[in-house]
């Protein structure tokens, strides 16, 4: 029996519900969940700074019952991790649906017989509202 292995990324900074609900249905739909955790380095290119550092969010992460393998994400670039795991299904949020990027990706993973999911983007609570809340109550 072949073993379908699902792989999804995220910085997952300040854990919460959504990202717990996302790991639990794509470990729903694979025998096998690898998660990329977004580098400190690489998080700062989009001008952002994670307030949980790398290793503590790999360790949460590696953690969580869903989880099979935690790897670094140190690379923007999907298709050079696939080269490396060899994963069966990508799990995405639906926030990337249809962007240039992703419809790019699309195809290159088609050839290769990789399946993209896209989970509908968590409304609840998000890292950055609580950011936004943390800093709102410190000034009060």
């Amino acid at each position: 029996m072949n073993m379908t292995i699902g792989y999804t990324t995220g910085v997952f900074d300040l854990f919460h519900i959504g990202h717990l609900n996302m790991l639990k249905n794509a470990k729903g739909m694979c025998d096998r969940l690898i998660v990329g955790i977004t580098t400190d380095e690489l998080v700062s290119y989009k001008h952002k700074k994670a307030v949980i550092p790398f290793e503590e969010r790999m360790e949460i992460v590696r953690n969580i019952r869903y989880v099979d393998a935690v790897v670094p994400q140190d690379s923007m670039d999907k298709f050079e991790m696939w080269k490396k795991l060899k994963f069966d299904i990508m799990f995405v949020g639906d926030d990337w649906y249809g962007t240039q990027k992703w419809q790019a990706y699309d195809e290159q993973f088609q050839e290769v017989g990789v399946k993209i999911v896209y989970f509908p983007y968590y409304k609840g609570t998000s890292s950055t509202l609580i950011n936004r809340t943390l800093v709102e109550l410190r000034e009060i």
